[in-house]
């Protein structure tokens, strides 16, 4: 074989190993890196907003890469996955709660997280255990979040804020006597986000310690039916409303307008408090008193998920990771109100309210059974509210869950 034979061989050789590697699709053209656009599912109200602001922050480090906005809301998401995405029609990524995990997780639904070692140790440790299935990681976590006691300060002082719910009850009696047309406390009584508080003293949890427990709710024991009859007690005693009127809508215009004094509501209210030029402070949760300590409310960690059916798991769990950037937190932040998943400073007088709270919080249950719990425990708390049998309705919402 002569020299030229030689050469020519080695360069077909050579462009032949080139093309079984990919790299000519990329790079013999000169045309760069492929072109791709990632579409993302997200809400609107704010978290569009931040997803478009970060996409165009991606972008302009990664110009190959569009990143797409579609409204799909979060209660929405991991329903129509499961529809969209065996049918390829889905997103690469989508924001979910972190109490849909099992379900996305045993329909197959969602690709565990990458570099979990630098997500479990960059994110809040509620944050971690809320996206752990079954020892596994799965999803990057954009925001947390609980509720605590908003109080408006023109209404009630500092000497008199209350550090149990005796002592918050007693003082709304007073206060509605005082003050009529208004008062004292209020909450959404109609939603098992909020009244799940009342069912935790001694340290009693919705499907057990670790909120894995698929053969008891836990939620029609002794300490948890004690508390649910305080709750009931609370209409007589200070908020003679039907369940109807007091929902989430009813009880946000009533504090926004200073015609309540006390309510419990999360991070989302904030700026809308703002803008209602309100002079308001949080606080922890007020204490049972069995309890020494705040009572516990339910903690949701917001996820965002790499979709099982993409064509981009590694472009699409880069841009998750990027949205944990303490640049992108405090982005988050600022746009949305939402507590940062990361251990990092924002500028507001509110955060330690809602981060003493996460102290004494716990993760919603992200076990199957949990998408169970909100209809059935919806219910219970409305009936309950309203004078049923308290042991009959946590019995009944404990079938129903349990689907006996």
């Amino acid at each position: 074989m002569n020299g030229k034979m030689r050469v020519g061989v080695s360069v077909l050789f050579a462009l032949a190993v080139c093309l079984l590697a990919g790299c000519a699709k990329q790079k013999k053209s000169g045309s760069g890196p492929k072109k791709i656009t990632l579409t993302v599912w997200e809400s609107n109200g704010g978290p569009n907003v931040f997803i478009r602001r970060a996409g165009e922050a991606y972008s302009a480090l990664h110009p190959n890469i569009e990143i797409k906005y579609v409204n799909v809301e979060i209660g929405d998401a991991a329903g129509q996955v499961a529809l969209d995405g065996p049918a390829m029609i889905g997103p690469d990524l989508f924001a979910a709660p972190h109490d849909k995990l099992g379900e996305l997780v045993m329909g197959g639904h969602v690709l565990p997280t990458v570099n979990n070692y630098h997500v479990r140790a960059s994110v809040l440790g509620v944050c971690a255990s809320a996206l752990t299935y079954d020892g596994t990681m799965y999803g990057y976590p954009v925001s947390a979040e609980t509720y605590a006691l908003f109080y408006n300060k023109d209404l009630i002082s500092d000497s008199e804020l209350p550090s149990t719910w005796t002592q918050l009850s007693d003082w709304a009696r007073v206060f509605n006597k005082r003050n009529p047309g208004k008062y004292g406390f209020v909450m959404d009584v109609g939603s098992g986000y909020y009244t799940i508080v009342f069912t935790t003293a001694n340290g009693n949890r919705l499907f057990g310690p670790s909120g894995t427990d698929t053969t008891n709710t836990h939620i029609n024991n002794a300490d948890a039916v004690s508390g649910m009859k305080f709750f009931q007690g609370l209409r007589a005693a200070i908020l003679d409303v039907p369940a109807a009127d007091l929902g989430t809508a009813i009880c946000d215009s009533a504090f926004a307008a200073q015609k309540a004094a006390l309510y419990i509501t999360g991070p989302w209210n904030i700026k809308n408090f703002t803008d209602a030029g309100l002079n308001f402070g949080v606080m922890p949760l007020p204490a049972f008193d069995v309890d020494s300590t705040p009572s516990s409310s339910f903690s949701g960690t917001r996820a965002m998920f790499v979709s099982a059916y993409t064509d981009y798991p590694e472009e699409a769990a880069e841009f998750a990771q990027f949205l944990i950037s303490p640049e992108m937190q405090k982005l988050r932040f600022e746009l949305t109100g939402a507590i940062p998943a990361i251990n990092v400073q924002v500028d507001s007088p509110y955060f330690s309210g809602f981060l003493r709270q996460l102290d004494y919080a716990f993760p919603m249950p992200s076990i199957p059974e949990m998408g169970s719990y909100w209809e059935a425990m919806n219910n219970a708390s409305k009936n309950i509210w309203n004078g049923a049998d308290v042991q009959k309705e946590l019995d009944a919402c404990n079938n129903a869950i349990l689907g006996k």
